[in-house]
């Protein structure tokens, strides 16, 4: 499964109502942890597949989400599970950290 681009729109329906699992990348364009994270991220959606869904928003694109979740930097990883986060993560880390953090939460 690929990475989903998601924004104040339409994350309530892809994040909140997901029956599955979700993934949620807060990034933006002058992040360059941000942008070290991306391939990291895109590679752990193809492995996940079904069972985790992998969405990204740019924080510039979409401003009411972050503020509504009190994001206070970027790149910041939230794993939702029935519309509701159950854990936060702010930074970068490697890719067995993150592949780790997100099997203990889903």
């Amino acid at each position: 499964m690929s990475v989903l681009a998601v924004d104040d729109n339409n994350f309530e329906n892809e994040v909140i109502n997901s029956d599955n699992p979700v993934l949620v990348d807060f990034w933006a364009e002058w992040c360059g942890p941000c942008k070290t994270l991306m391939p990291v991220i895109e590679e752990l959606a193809g492995e996940l597949g079904d069972k985790v869904k992998v969405v990204k928003i740019n924080i510039e694109d979409a401003p009411d989400t972050p503020t509504k979740y009190g994001l206070r930097g970027v790149p910041t990883l939230m794993i939702f599970k029935d519309g509701k986060v159950v854990d936060t993560r702010v930074g970068g880390m490697p890719k067995a950290q993150l592949s780790d953090w997100i099997s203990e939460n889903v």
